[in-house]
């Protein structure tokens, strides 16, 4: 039995309340571009990143820290 739309967007988590996250949506969350995304968790010591076999999951709050702690004020 497949769910409809309505359904499925009643049931839609938040992405502030994901404690993981696609490429695309960290773009949504987070305003940075996804090649920047990609750039970001190809580097080795990426506090943020989850790899799942080949797919990189974002960890939500300690990709929240990263950009906490990167901004300049």
């Amino acid at each position: 039995m497949s769910m409809s739309k309505e359904t499925k967007k009643a049931n839609a988590v938040p992405l502030w309340v994901k404690p993981t996250l696609s490429i695309a949506e960290a773009t949504v969350y987070s305003g940075i571009g996804r090649d920047k995304l990609y750039e970001l968790t190809d580097k080795e010591n990426c506090p943020f990143v989850l790899w799942l076999g080949n797919k990189r999951r974002i960890k939500r709050v300690a990709f929240d820290q990263f950009i906490l702690d990167s901004f300049s004020f």
